[in-house]
């Protein structure tokens, strides 16, 4: 069966892309229900986004804003297309080649990930908080040709093995090699690569709960299906909207809500780094944003700093990431007046599948599937449950799963259905309600952590003889990491102690990941074969 869409011959010059995606029998069903979602053969997602709104005469309109500058349509097209032109010219990449990314939330960032696009070469973005050994693994798995890194970021990047060319931009770059010199010495504009439709043109790694990342693969139709999916039908975005927002752009939630989705609109976005809840309603309050995006661990924190703020420029709130307490919606509501858009996604589906605004919000439920998708709860045979049920949450859409040369992909996918890993209950009228992950992935303040992982990081240090790692509920963070560590001989339990293995996680793996609870135990319970039993670590 041909999952493709179109099947329009590939503009890559490196097949690696193609020639990694799944088999196609484990693809998912693919849907173009809407008239708005069946794209031509040959289409480039950046040349729709960007290109088309200076060619309708929108060149002027203000694209991007930060601290130190901003952007029109224009000038946003003008360096993307001279990042363009120095990876296809000095850096010699041809399409299909993958980039790395690594940079915070800058106009430069956003610029250097379009250029990618645009060139018909692949983006794989990654996280500014992942450490060296989590970049290795990211850059070996996807193969990466090249990278593009802020300055500021490079410690980490530095000491990855076998890495392949690397340019560094903004402060602290060197002025003779820098990505900024070496735009200066390239044309202006660049023509965008005749890519096909269902070209890869994104690379997004996810955790997993194993702690072995996985690469999830996106065309340049799935770019655009998800600007016009929940922006337009849930969101209605508009061409006067100021978007902004805390999820970093390497996100899928991130590069929507702050990037792609404001440019589908003609509309604006702020890129800030570093944001606090403080300085993001300080932000709000500057910019008259209208549009934020941000973790319901933020909301929470907003709520009570509201007052003190002029947000009367907001419309629409976004919260997704994690599950949505009802207390913190509620907060929000009487801090803001807004009724706050919940919504579920995943970097599988590469944005948000299921959502609500305005009155169709209902207390407690994420909302109806977004037009677009469908969904559905199965029970364990894969088989529809009616209302009331808790289940395993299915979704299809225009977008879906393809992991990158992964045999976890037949665990995602099953009869067309991307299974999300979330299990979930239906009302009769059609509304979702999260219950909980149907894996062992713990979710902390928007952030997924694979406890997996943690425990390899604590086990590195010399005091460590064996460790679980579970989440615990979390009034504030939705869960927090709890590390359940055995002692090796000689070294004592002591407050100190458990400082000292924090401070270790956060220098091994990404500091978001560090065990907020360290509780130190004589044994960990095991089955009779050995494995550790983390549902008893939580009943603890």
């Amino acid at each position: 069966m041909d999952h493709s869409l179109h099947g329009s011959a590939s503009a890559h010059a490196d097949p690696f892309a193609h020639a990694h995606l799944p088999p196609a029998g484990l693809w998912p069903e693919l849907l173009c229900e809407l008239p708005g979602l069946c794209y031509p053969p040959r289409i480039n997602c950046v040349a729709e986004l960007l290109d088309r709104q200076v060619a309708e005469g929108c060149g002027a309109r203000l694209a991007l804003a930060g601290d130190h500058a901003q952007w029109t349509y224009a000038q946003l097209q003008e360096h993307v297309d001279r990042i363009a032109h120095v990876l296809r010219g000095p850096m010699a990449l041809v399409p299909g080649n993958r980039v790395l990314l690594r940079g915070t939330n800058t106009l430069l960032m956003a610029a250097a990930l379009l250029a990618v696009l645009k060139a018909g070469l692949v983006a794989v973005p990654t996280m500014p908080l992942l450490r060296t050994r989590e970049l290795a693994a990211i850059a070996a798995k996807a193969q990466v040709d090249a990278v593009l890194c802020a300055a500021a970021l490079r410690a980490d990047l530095d000491a990855v093995p076998d890495l392949p060319p690397v340019v560094y931009f903004g402060p602290g770059s060197d002025a003779g090699d820098g990505l900024e010199a070496l735009m200066a010495q390239v044309p202006a504009t660049f023509a965008p690569c005749d890519t096909a439709a269902d070209d890869v043109c994104l690379i997004s790694f996810t955790s997993g709960t194993t702690g072995v990342p996985k690469g999830t693969m996106h065309f340049h139709r799935d770019v655009l299906a998800i600007c016009d999916c929940f922006p337009r039908y849930t969101l209605r975005s508009r061409a006067s909207d100021v978007f902004i927002g805390t999820p970093p752009l390497a996100f899928t939630f991130g590069l929507g809500g702050l990037l792609l989705f404001p440019l589908r609109a003609g509309a604006s976005a702020v890129l800030l780094e570093k944001l606090t809840p403080e300085t993001l309603l300080a932000a709000i309050e500057r910019y008259r944003a209208t549009v934020c995006f941000t973790a319901p661990t933020s909301y929470r924190q907003m709520a009570a700093l509201a007052p003190r703020y002029d947000l009367s420029s907001l419309r629409e709130t976004v919260s997704a990431g994690e599950a949505l307490p009802v207390a913190t919606r509620e907060a929000w509501r009487r801090a803001t007046g807004l009724a706050m858009i919940d919504g579920i996604g995943s970097t599988e589906m590469l944005h948000i599948f299921i959502s609500a605004a305005g009155d169709e919000v209902r207390a407690g439920a994420i909302g109806k599937v977004v037009p677009g998708y469908r969904a559905c709860v199965l029970d364990a045979r894969g088989n529809p449950v009616g209302p009331g049920v808790v289940g395993r949450l299915a979704v299809k859409g225009p977008t879906g799963c393809r992991y990158l040369d992964d045999a976890r992909q037949k665990d995602y996918v099953c009869n067309g259905w991307n299974l999300t890993g979330d299990a979930c209950e239906m009302d009769a009228d059609g509304y979702f309600y999260y219950r909980s992950r149907t894996d062992d992935m713990i979710v902390s303040a928007g952030y997924n952590i694979a406890g997996p992982e943690v425990e390899d990081a604590l086990l590195r240090h010399p005091a460590v003889a064996e460790c679980g790692v579970v989440g615990r509920e979390d009034a504030e963070r939705g869960q927090v990491v709890e590390a359940h560590v055995v002692l090796r001989p000689g070294f004592d339990a002591t407050p100190a102690l458990a400082a000292a293995l924090q401070a270790f996680v956060k220098g091994e793996i990404a500091p978001y990941k560090y065990p907020r609870r360290v509780v130190f135990a004589a044994a960990l319970p095991r089955t009779e074969t050995g494995k550790l039993q983390r549902f008893r670590l939580r009943q603890s």
